[in-house]
């Protein structure tokens, strides 16, 4: 009768654990460092994005929010818009709340968009290090809800900067507001925390499920576009299909969710309390169905070269950051 040795099995368990526990730090620390780079290359994208689409959000919110009958189109804005502001300045009103802003929504979005891809391989299989475009999109819907809590303040602020441009002020007369500083100061002063985030709802109504196509498109064409290696397997990186992949992503997000986007706008640009049911209706009764599609050509035009400067940003802010570390 064989005898077993009990401190030589609790060694070998020990020694087992301590390997497991090694594993595990060193898992840990990969997702943790992925992470980090996911953030930093968002905000990259995030600059990106604004400095392109910046001009076409102004044309898009205007014609979104503006009285019937005080543009005729989105040339008309451009034209009103440099007449009374300028180039430079009349373009690129209240463009610091979304550089502000925007860097640190993006770096969230796609530190998201990572965190979902590590949570849905940790419930599923993935195939071949490929994820199906139905674990793609739960990534994409995931990392809309950590953004809200940027998104949702900060467009709030740009909208109400960007109308607040349409105003013809009489001489003498100052702007109510003198930038998102005080945007934010007065809104919290009106209405506390709950006024400043108002809008919130359907902020998360809109990109949710637009993130869910926004990054399914772009990585379902970006691996289309992308030459094969030898084994069948995406090559090395095309940045012109990067490019168009993006701009692809961005015309897909828009499309389902742009009715959502005029209600939030509305509601955040509304003076006092205004429901969700209550914005609907106004806009219904002002237009039909038509109402809820103000700023499409705008934002269609934007959404092309303002996502491909966003996934360009993205993927060159990788490359930098695997050649240094």
């Amino acid at each position: 009768m064989s005898s077993t040795n009990p401190i030589k099995k609790v060694e070998e368990v020990v020694g087992k654990s301590t390997e497991e526990m090694k594993e595990d730090v060193a898992q840990a620390a990969k997702k943790s460092v992925s992470s980090l780079r996911d953030f930093v290359a968002g905000g990259a994208g995030g600059v990106c994005a604004v400095v392109v689409g910046h001009p076409f959000d102004l044309v898009k919110v205007r014609l979104q929010t503006a009285e019937k009958g005080v543009y005729t189109g989105a040339m008309d804005v451009v034209r009103k818009t440099i007449a009374r502001e300028g180039l430079v300045r009349g373009l690129y009103a209240g463009v610091s709340a979304p550089l502000v802003g925007v860097t640190p929504m993006f770096a969230v979005s796609f530190w998201g968009y990572g965190v979902g891809k590590q949570l849905v391989e940790s419930v599923s299989e993935v195939k071949d290090g490929q994820f199906s475009v139905a674990q793609v999109s739960i990534a994409g819907f995931f990392s809309a809800i950590p953004m809200t809590i940027i998104t949702a303040p900060f467009e709030r602020v740009k909208i109400i900067l960007q109308i607040q441009g349409q105003k013809e002020l009489k001489p003498g007369e100052k702007p109510k507001y003198s930038g998102g500083v005080d945007v934010v100061r007065q809104l919290f002063k009106e209405g506390g925390i709950k006024s400043v985030y108002r809008g919130s709802a359907m902020t998360l109504a809109r990109d949710g499920p637009g993130s869910a196509a926004y990054f399914a498109t772009y990585e379902t064409i970006k691996r289309k576009l992308t030459p094969k290696d030898e084994n069948g397997k995406p090559g090395k990186l095309s940045l012109p299909a990067v490019c168009a992949a993006g701009g692809a992503a961005g015309v897909a997000m828009w499309i389902p969710v742009f009715p959502i986007d005029t209600v939030k706008s509305r509601l955040q640009s509304a003076e006092g309390n205004l429901s969700i049911s209550a914005t609907i209706r106004q806009l219904y009764s002002r237009g039909g169905v038509k109402a809820f599609f103000p700023g499409m050509g705008p934002a269609m035009a934007r959404a092309v070269p303002a996502n491909a400067a966003t996934f360009l940003g993205v993927e060159l802010a990788h490359q930098a950051m695997n050649k240094v570390f």
